[in-house]
């Protein structure tokens, strides 16, 4: 039978695809008289063997009481005697009673110590050459693609029953890099990928196609483009496979933001799942193949799926046994259990059910993924934008393309939007002029000049969105020159952001986060708000044509 298929798509900076840095083993140490790592620092670790070996395994030695029922054993395979040498009947003398088993390379990964060293016989002691080493003097540590893990989870990971996890022999996956975490700096042959590409990977540069956060001297973040071409990739995989649903693996402080914006702006009707992980594969404790694996469960249980096999739920995030909406989800610390549900009113669409089916507690609401009014079909091909000048007060509308001729989306035409943070007892002046408030007028006079879709999020008081007057002046003139602000409660708000301004969009109880994901996608469906003559004196003409334009961003946000 064909087993179902699912699309795994590798994100940035994922701890759920980390490693620890592979260090040189005591056995090297002492073959080439290298300084010992300190006891009980030693570690074996995943590899491969280059041919067949025969072992020889101490019986009852995997676990302290199995000699204490060794009458319901077979009997052993052998023993070894004294000097080493195997016999298969008991020596007189006693020895030590063994399993016989002939390792294969086929067989798979085994753990064995590390033996490699550097180019100069030194042991590797980090990931780098030497601390604070350059990129070209540094090994990776993320996984190029989520293939070795998914090997690794089935290799040696346990379920409570003692039986491997057997992902793949329940689901064919497909692996994929729309944005990946580590990367092939000497490119990769087409007959050695394990994703489902065709033709060979160029040589790859950290920061344009990869983005690593370990070592943190090479910490790279993704760029606009980048979400591009990682849409684009997510967009066509699903539009032309067979999937039952898709996994996307991210770095714990942001894949909320990407599961959201796929939410949003993927066109799809399968069930689109997150995973990140506070503790890096391998390590103690490690939470990532666990999201992993629960993962595959909600997608092969079909409880996301409607009686017309339609996503219901939209994009998820499931972290710690639970099943978060993408749009209310958040992460507050660094170690499992601490991702919350956010907005006050719900979040948590479904649990896991322990050794039981996932369970389902609640559909959500929202506009998602084919139902979405901001996904890729719907987007236009294009939309104005603006340019020019705010001092001068010469601003003009232009075209921007949205989507190239095949519908995907453009690099350029991912707009500019920023935040802006309320604090009581900020150095702001009374009057509330505008033009003292710097950040907001260097951001849009930047904009005016280079990003012609752009728009502000501004961050305010619980739950209203309130700023002191200077901000808000100054966002008004933002929303004049053309750019959407949306305004939103600042924390973990439970209540609504109310419409209590004409000019500003409500960011109903988004967190400031999410509704710049939201903004983006809106902007590339409504284009620039229309300009003022002169963005500090709006006629009512034109206040009343921004209103309109508002009007149709407040839909998007009071139903996405």
């Amino acid at each position: 039978m064909n087993k179902p298929k699912i699309a795994v798509f590798s994100g940035p900076t994922a701890t759920i695809q980390n490693s620890p840095p592979l260090l040189t083993s005591n056995k090297a140490r002492q073959a080439h008289g290298l300084p010992l790592l300190e006891a009980g620092t030693d570690s074996l670790r995943a590899q491969r063997l280059a041919s067949p070996v025969t072992v020889y395994i101490e019986a009852y030695s995997a676990h302290p009481l199995e000699a204490d029922a060794a009458e319901l054993y077979a009997a052993p395979d052998g023993w070894v005697d004294a000097d080493g040498a195997f016999t298969a009947e008991e020596p007189e003398s006693g020895g030590t009673p063994v399993w016989v088993a002939t390792l294969d390379p086929s067989d798979g990964l085994y753990l064995l110590p590390y033996m490699a060293r550097q180019a100069d016989g030194s042991s590797w002691d980090g990931a780098e050459v030497a601390p604070l080493a350059p990129a070209e003097r540094s090994r990776q540590t993320f996984y190029p693609d989520a293939s070795r893990i998914y090997e690794e989870i089935d290799r040696f990971g346990l379920r409570g029953s003692g039986h491997s996890p057997g992902l793949a022999d329940q689901v064919e996956f497909a692996f994929f890099r729309p944005a990946p975490s580590g990367g092939y700096k000497k490119g990769l042959a087409a007959d050695a990928r394990t994703d489902q590409g065709d033709g060979d990977i160029p040589a790859e540069t950290l920061g344009e196609d990869f983005f690593i956060y370990f070592p943190q001297h090479l910490r790279a973040e993704p760029h606009l483009p980048a979400l591009a071409r990682a849409t684009n990739i997510v967009a066509t995989t699903l539009a032309e496979g067979d999937y039952i649903g898709a996994q996307w693996l991210e770095g714990s402080p942001t894949t909320e933001e990407s599961m959201y914006w796929l939410n949003l702006i993927i066109d799809t009707t399968i069930p689109l799942v997150g995973h990140s992980a506070q503790r890096p594969h391998q390590t103690l404790s490690a939470d990532g193949d666990s999201n992993i694996s629960d993962g595959v469960k909600y997608l092969l249980s079909g409880i996301a799926v409607d009686a017309d096999g339609k996503d219901r739920v939209g994009a998820v995030m499931i972290v710690d046994e639970l099943v978060f909406a993408s749009r209310e989800v958040t992460k507050t610390d660094a170690r499992p259990g601490n991702y919350e549900a956010t907005g006050g009113h719900g979040g948590i669409v479904a649990d896991m059910g322990g050794y039981g089916p996932p369970m389902m507690t609640y559909v959500p609401e929202k506009l998602h993924t084919y139902s979405s009014m901001v996904n890729l079909t719907q987007l236009p091909d294009s939309v104005v934008g603006v340019a020019g000048s705010r001092v001068e007060r010469s601003i003009t509308t232009t075209t921007v393309a949205v989507k190239d001729s095949e519908g995907l989306l453009l690099a350029s035409a991912l707009p500019q939007v920023s935040i802006s943070k309320y604090g009581r007892y900020m150095p702001v002046d009374a009057s509330g002029d505008p033009d003292l408030d710097p950040e907001i007028m260097a951001r849009i006079d930047a904009n005016l000049a280079g990003a012609a879709l752009a728009g502000f999020v501004g961050e305010g008081a619980s739950p209203y969105g309130s700023m002191n007057t200077m901000t808000d002046n100054a966002l008004t003139v933002a929303a004049y020159c053309g750019f959407p602000v949306a305004k939103c409660g600042r924390g973990n708000t439970g209540g609504m952001a109310y419409k209590n301004n004409k000019v500003f969009i409500a960011g109903n109880n988004l967190t400031s986060t999410k509704a710049r994901i939201l903004l983006m996608a809106a902007i590339m469906k409504l284009g620039a708000l229309p300009p003022a003559a002169d963005p500090y004196a709006p006629t009512e003409d034109e206040t009343a044509a921004l209103m309109a334009k508002v009007a149709e961003y407040q839909l998007i946000f009071d139903t996405h």
